[in-house]
Order: C-alpha cells, then sequence, then structure tokens
C-alpha cells in the first residue's frame, strides 16, 4: 500500500478553499433575509406580537393601551425605526432583547423600517 503525503500548504489551501464557499454561499441567502421586514417579523416577533390567540406580546399591549393604540405591531403608525431599534436590542418589561448575533444590525433596520411603513 502506498502512503500519501499532505503537505501543510496543501491544508491550507484546502481550508481556505471550504471557507470561500461557506461564505459564498450564505452572503445571497443573509442579503435576501436582511432586506426582508416582514420575514424578520414573522420569525421573531410575530411568535409575541402577532395576530390570534397565545400571543402574549399582544395580550400585554391589548391591557396597556385599552385601545387606545392598537395593540398589533404591525397595525401601529406611530412606531419610529429609532424606537423599534432601541427597543429589540434592550427589551422591554418583560421582552427580551435580542443580541446581533440573533437579529443581525442588517435585520433589524429591515423590520425597523418595516414597522415603521405607515
Amino acid at each position: 500500500m502506498r502512503k500519501t503525503r499532505v503537505t501543510k500548504r496543501a491544508h491550507f489551501g484546502a481550508a481556505a478553499l471550504l471557507a470561500y464557499v461557506a461564505i459564498a454561499a450564505t452572503a445571497p441567502l443573509q442579503a435576501q433575509q436582511s432586506s426582508d421586514g416582514k420575514a424578520v417579523f414573522e420569525k421573531w416577533c410575530a411568535p409575541c406580537h402577532g395576530d390570534g390567540p397565545g400571543k402574549p406580546g399582544t395580550a400585554a399591549l391589548q391591557v396597556l393601551y385599552k385601545g387606545v393604540k392598537p395593540a398589533l405591531l404591525e397595525k401601529r403608525t406611530d412606531l419610529t425605526q429609532e424606537y423599534t431599534s432601541a427597543v429589540v436590542r434592550t427589551g422591554v418589561s418583560v421582552m427580551p432583547f435580542f443580541r446581533k448575533t440573533e437579529i443581525s444590525d442588517a435585520e433589524l433596520g429591515a423590520l425597523a423600517k418595516y414597522l415603521a411603513h405607515k
């Protein structure tokens, strides 16, 4: 049986090629995700702030606003991009904060723009 030797340079080249392919494959996905504020809302916000029963964020805002403002974030007309960004990064009351590793700055920008659409 023949023994093959692989040099350090070959290992480095293979690792660099794999890293490049991995980065190149995810770049279009990240660009697509970051530009779609509604998709970010559906993934991260709707489980608590969506429409329907069992949405604790929406229920809490219904109690807080008592009909003066809509409890559904997507129906609000007073949300600024700055306010949404601040609340997402710092949290409020029982709502947790979200790190940049969870919601990237680009995704947060798209989300904030989506909620400030009116």
